[in-house]
């Protein structure tokens, strides 16, 4: 049984791990503090999947969500993934309706914080800060999934690989994490056998390491190099979330 423990409300906002919460005004973070429990979150593990009415709404202390479009043939294509910098189901704020995605842990962490969809809606519709910030939230999560749909189209696998390993090193906080060839031609809509090689170059050009599921950036200003501008662009974009709070 996973022990759930509420985060102290007596504790500064900028104690949180979760950048939206730590952006928070003390005293509102105090009121949203009380409706929140801190969770491990495991790898692979699914919080909401396609067709579920959203019960919770997560915000990660670490690691990372991938929000993934399920096909009819039951295939799945990531649009974006959701690290410490902000949260999710934002759709939570529309009466608990189905969701259209489903949403997977592709980076563990200790601590997530999640809150019930109904204080969640609770919460919005008194418009304060909480509302405010995660209005741009949502706005940069749009410009996020949009930025991804161009880099799909227009950019090589090899760019889309290196991107992605930069987003997934920033929200883990580490040069070395988990990863499957599964999951990486899940990630890129490509076959494993692309997945090979492009991974396989990555390699032999010395930008990373991968053996058994584990890949470790080895050169990171060069990775950042053979990836296209999309990672520069999509960081950015949700690094100005917080930015943008007016605190009292």
């Amino acid at each position: 049984m996973v022990k759930r423990r509420p985060p102290s409300a007596n504790r500064p906002p900028q104690d949180n791990r979760n950048l939206l919460l730590a952006a928070l005004p003390t005293d509102e973070y105090r009121r949203v503090a009380q409706s929140l429990e801190s969770i491990p979150l495991k790898l692979k593990s699914v919080v909401h999947r396609a067709g579920d009415p959203v019960r919770y709404v997560y915000f990660p202390g670490g690691g990372f969500f991938s929000m993934l479009t399920v096909l009819k043939d039951g295939g799945m294509v990531e649009v974006a993934t959701v690290g410490r910098e902000g949260m999710v189901d934002i759709t939570a704020v529309l009466d608990g309706n189905p969701v259209s995605s489903t949403t997977m842990v592709q980076g563990e962490t200790d601590v997530c914080y999640r809150m019930t969809a109904e204080t969640f809606r609770r919460e919005m519709d008194r418009r304060g800060v909480f509302y405010e910030l995660l209005t741009h939230w949502t706005q940069a999560l749009v410009g996020f999934i949009m930025q991804s749909t161009a880099c799909n189209a227009v950019h090589s696998v090899e760019q889309r690989l290196a991107r992605w390993l930069l987003m997934a090193r920033d929200r883990m906080e580490s040069d070395h994490f988990p990863l499957t060839q599964e999951f990486v031609a899940m990630m890129l809509g490509a076959s494993r056998p692309t997945v090979t090689i492009v991974a396989g170059t990555l390699q032999k050009a010395g930008l990373i390491t991968y053996r058994r599921g584990q890949v470790t950036i080895v050169d990171r200003e060069r990775l950042e190099a053979a990836a296209c501008e999309c990672y520069r662009t999509t960081t950015d974009l949700l690094n100005t979330v917080t930015a943008r709070v007016r605190r009292p």
